[in-house]
């Protein structure tokens, strides 16, 4: 329903959310894409909900706001302001020389009222606050040098192939940008530490086999034509683009879970999914049960060493 004032109001559960300026143009169209402004936005958040609030809920975020569309100035907001609604989770969380109160988004209204913020992605952090040092999910992101998903493509399947020998369970999401993510989901009980040192040393071993085309060189001057294996994500109060999340860039394109079969398909990109579809890819369950098998990584670290010989 719509206010006189322009101001939009939508039902979430038990709560109303204002959408202040629904009109506003977040997403410039040209080209090929679209345009999209901030009701959509909503929608799309409104209608995702099911399929993104459990990869949400409990774990701390950093925010990516646009206030005036792509076109404007960005910021990444970790401290939660004074006049959010109380209704709002937040976690205050140690950082260096102090903490920072950070939102966490538990329900619908308050992935509307982020969208309302123009808090176009989402970072989530690889931990719970039950549990903030002790990470669940482990995660590769694989950087292209250029816009090349041939090269994304053949990494995510040696990646692939590794974790299976290490006998991991894993997940494929396209970012929305350029590259893939490949998670693991862990058992909880591994420090940070632990978790990035285990990643570090996976993504050593397939870059000892395939030097020519991988790297997991940090400065982007050293790394040349090849794909950047990145496992600095898995460390305290980094992030990682939350799944379902909206990307800043034309289109609205969409960080989306898919399935290892998806892999093949020659349409396949990184931006392949969009507001206006992303919710039907939700609703395959791609990652189905996937994610729920958390494991320790004792053992697949012992096939690690035993690999590397």
């Amino acid at each position: 329903m719509s206010g006189g004032d322009g101001t939009r109001r939508v039902r979430a559960g038990r709560r109303t959310v204002e959408v202040h300026r629904p009109d506003k143009v977040l997403f410039p169209g040209g080209g090929d894409a679209k345009e999209y402004t901030k009701g959509d936005l909503v929608d799309y958040h409104r209608a995702v909900a099911p399929f993104m609030l459990p990869h949400l809920r409990g774990r701390p975020l950093m925010l990516e706001r646009h206030p005036d569309g792509l076109d404007g100035p960005r910021f990444m907001q970790k401290n939660t302001p004074d006049h959010y609604p109380e209704w709002i989770t937040r976690a205050e969380l140690a950082k260096e020389g102090g903490t920072v109160r950070h939102v966490v988004c538990d329900d619908t209204a308050t992935l509307l009222y982020l969208a309302d913020q123009a808090s176009i992605t989402l970072h989530r952090w690889l931990s719970r606050t039950s549990s903030v040092d002790h990470p669940d999910r482990l995660v590769f992101d694989l950087d292209p040098a250029g816009d090349d998903f041939d090269a994304v493509r053949e990494a995510a399947r040696l990646l692939g192939q590794l974790l299976d020998e290490l006998e991991l369970p894993s997940a494929l999401m396209t970012t929305g940008s350029r590259g893939l993510h490949v998670i693991v989901p862990l058992n909880g009980r591994h420090d940070f530490d632990e978790v990035r040192s285990f990643a570090h040393d996976v993504a050593e071993t397939l870059v000892g086999a395939h030097p020519d085309r991988l790297t997991t060189a940090a400065r982007k001057k050293d790394r040349g034509e090849r794909l950047y294996l990145d496992v600095q994500r898995n460390a305290y109060a980094q992030t990682a683009v939350a799944p379902f999340t909206v990307r800043p860039r034309p289109g609205a394109p969409v960080a989306t879970p898919i399935t290892w079969g998806q892999l093949d398909d020659p349409e396949l990109h990184a931006r392949r999914w969009t507001i206006a579809d992303a919710v039907e890819q939700a609703r395959t369950d791609p990652w189905s049960g996937l994610l729920t098998r958390g494991r320790a990584l004792g053992p697949a670290r012992r096939r690690l060493n035993a690999l590397r010989g």
